[in-house]
């Protein structure tokens, strides 16, 4: 099996995401990495850091303490600690969509994503909601955000919308797709032959049988009924406040939640340092640290990697199985 070849985008250049990218450069890896970024704000982050960094073209083979194979992709403007710049929203754009069309070409096995900032990016001029939805369109086909941490693994059927507009979002079709992507995900990324997912309420209660509110008995009972009938194993619908029990959360692979802040907030609490957010659905596998720009740590050195080497640790893996599946 040959090593996984994995795309590294920093995102916001102003951020923690270039130092962290240094951070990963210096790891012993069984894994190649080559960075979509601009090489002056490498090497900046490197030099705030005091470590080494030795960036070079595109395919070498980068494996030393420090060295980074890089396609460069320049910043409009230089990249100031902890202040992000508009002009730069295009460099965030265009290496994410360099990346990405890289895998999807087959040049790379796998994503991984620092954070980007989202104001800077469409104060730049650019209409962007979060880089899930980037990569979705780019590929042109459905995905789910899910993030994980060693705890618990979470799935969300909506991302980011305002809360008044989650109930119209959940739909049969749109609850089924998200199961079933979901479902697959679990068998050929994670191995699991058989995966049990747990799918919460929209309600509080899980809608008291109606009385709380009638999603659950008119749009999600009767989509994990019918795709129970297929061999899904599904669980629900549970109230949120008690499918994270301790006692029953080793019982479920993945937790499918209605909408944003009903499961992250407990995953988060778990293990925020280890969470990983995977977009699952894609050609490819894309897993991004579970963290924002930490403009104020931005220089500094201070900033936790963990989450960035959990994110290309996990990559990898999910890219060798797939080579598994598919040699």
């Amino acid at each position: 099996m040959t090593p996984p070849r994995l795309a590294l985008v920093p995102g916001e250049p102003a951020g923690v995401g270039p130092e962290l990218c240094v951070r990963l450069a210096q790891r012993p890896r069984d894994y190649g990495l080559t960075a979509f970024a601009d090489p002056h704000t490498l090497q900046a982050a490197a030099a705030a850091l005091d470590l080494p960094l030795r960036l070079l073209p595109a395919g070498a083979v980068a494996g030393g303490a420090g060295e980074l194979a890089l396609i460069p992709i320049a910043n409009a403007a230089p990249a100031t600690f902890g202040a992000p710049d508009p002009r730069n929203a295009a460099a965030v754009i265009d290496a994410l969509h360099a990346a990405a069309d890289g895998c999807l070409r087959g040049d790379f096995d796998g994503l991984v994503t620092g954070p980007v900032h989202k104001a800077a990016i469409n104060d730049g001029g650019i209409a962007y909601t979060g880089t899930t939805e980037l990569l979705a369109r780019r590929a042109g086909c459905e995905v789910v955000m899910m993030l994980a941490n060693p705890t618990v693994r979470v799935a969300l059927v909506t991302t980011h919308l305002p809360l008044r507009a989650v109930p119209d979002a959940i739909t049969g079709e749109r609850l089924e797709r998200s199961l079933r992507i979901v479902h697959a995900a679990l068998r050929a990324d994670f191995g699991l032959a058989d995966p049990c997912i747990a799918v919460l309420g929209l309600n509080p209660h899980a809608g008291e049988a109606g009385h709380l509110g009638r999603e659950e008995l008119e749009v999600i009972e009767p989509v994990l009924a019918a795709l129970r009938a297929q061999g899904l194993r599904l669980v629900g619908p549970l109230p949120a406040d008690t499918a994270f029990l301790p006692a029953r959360l080793p019982g479920f692979d993945a937790v499918l939640a209605m909408y944003h802040d009903q499961g992250l907030p407990v995953l988060k609490f778990s293990g925020f340092e280890q969470a990983v957010n995977m977009t699952l659905g894609l050609p490819y596998p894309r897993v991004a640290v579970d963290h924002g720009t930490a403009l104020e740590l931005a220089g500094r050195g201070t900033a936790d990697p963990s989450s960035l080497y959990a994110a290309a640790d996990t990559c990898a893996r999910i890219a060798r199985q797939r080579q598994l599946v598919h040699p």
